[in-house]
């Protein structure tokens, strides 16, 4: 008899099979998929409950949860569930996008700095911590205060309803980036010593082909845990800017301001604070989750640990 090939696991496949192991962090993922589909239906759910999500009804204000508004109505006869819906568009691309931004800028740094050291890396690695030393809420208000007209901007774009939204991502991406650089100095610091790297250098390759093919690969895992980890933070302080009025600005709905419109209403309409509270810490802890399960999943060291 022929004896059956067993075919090697492929480095994806064990990091999936421990990642879904971990049961909250599987659990998570979901929840925020299905968190995620249902942002992105908004427009559909709009269309099947012949509403808009804008529009203001004064006579329907605070009205119950009924077949017509699943959520009810808010403090302008809004759909509770619309608004919902369109402000989790809102808060996860700014949390996605600013996490990504501040990893590639971070993953630049870090790079670059753990590779080439010396002056380079006393330079960028004292910049981090002069970053890291300032007070990140105040300079964050005093960022998204800034009047973008007398920055360049013309006064269309600075009064347009996106300005408010991309200035988030700019502003958290400029602060946020400290975590990644540090983490990827740090492995590539070890890297460059490594024999591989030795090699190409041997072999005449640029530093910028060793970088890219050699390091880069091998720093996939820490990027891609601290990114996770950070979508959180960056929702929550999203949240908090636009509850201070400084983030994302009506009528573009975010959780945030949902939050904000809703505080002198706690005692008369407290549901119209526990949706979009309830709907920021959900999604803060399940991408914390996430990130404990990827943590775990591209450690292969974790695994030993547990059986230990």
């Amino acid at each position: 008899m022929t004896a059956a090939i067993i075919k090697p696991a492929t480095p994806l496949s064990l990091v999936t099979r421990r990642f879904l192991r971990h049961r909250l962090a599987v659990a998570s993922a979901a929840l925020l998929a299905v968190l995620a589909l249902l942002s992105l239906a908004a427009p559909l759910f709009e269309s099947w409950l012949g509403l808009d999500a804008n529009t203001v009804d004064l006579f329907n204000r605070f009205a119950p949860p009924s077949a017509d508004h699943p959520l009810g109505t808010d403090e302008a006869g809004r759909d509770v569930l619309l608004r919902l819906l369109y402000g989790g568009r809102v808060s996860l691309f700014v949390g996605i996008s600013a996490a990504l931004t501040a990893a590639i800028l971070g993953t630049t740094i870090g790079l670059l700095s753990g590779y080439f050291g010396g002056a380079l890396d006393a330079i960028f690695m004292r910049f981090t911590d002069g970053v890291i030393a300032l007070p990140l809420l105040p300079l964050l208000i005093v960022l998204a205060a800034l009047d973008l007209e007398k920055l360049g901007f013309s006064a269309a774009a600075a009064q347009s309803e996106g300005a408010s939204l991309y200035r988030i991502v700019v502003i958290v991406a400029l602060v946020g980036w400290t975590t990644v650089a540090r983490l990827v100095r740090a492995t590539a610091l070890s890297l460059r010593e490594r024999q591989f790297v030795l090699a190409a250098k041997a072999q005449g390759a640029s530093a910028a082909r060793i970088m890219a093919v050699h390091i880069l690969p091998n720093l996939a895992s820490p990027i891609i845990v601290a990114t996770t980890l950070s979508v959180g933070n960056v929702i929550l302080l999203e949240s908090v800017l636009s509850f201070l009025g400084l983030g994302i600005q009506p009528p573009l709905p975010s959780w945030g301001n949902l939050l904000t419109n809703a505080q002198e209403l706690i005692w008369d309409a407290p549901a119209l604070a526990v949706y979009p509270g309830l709907a920021i810490f959900v999604t803060v802890i399940a991408f914390n989750f996430v990130g404990d399960g990827l943590q775990d999943a591209l450690d292969p060291r974790s695994l030993e640990r547990g059986k230990r």
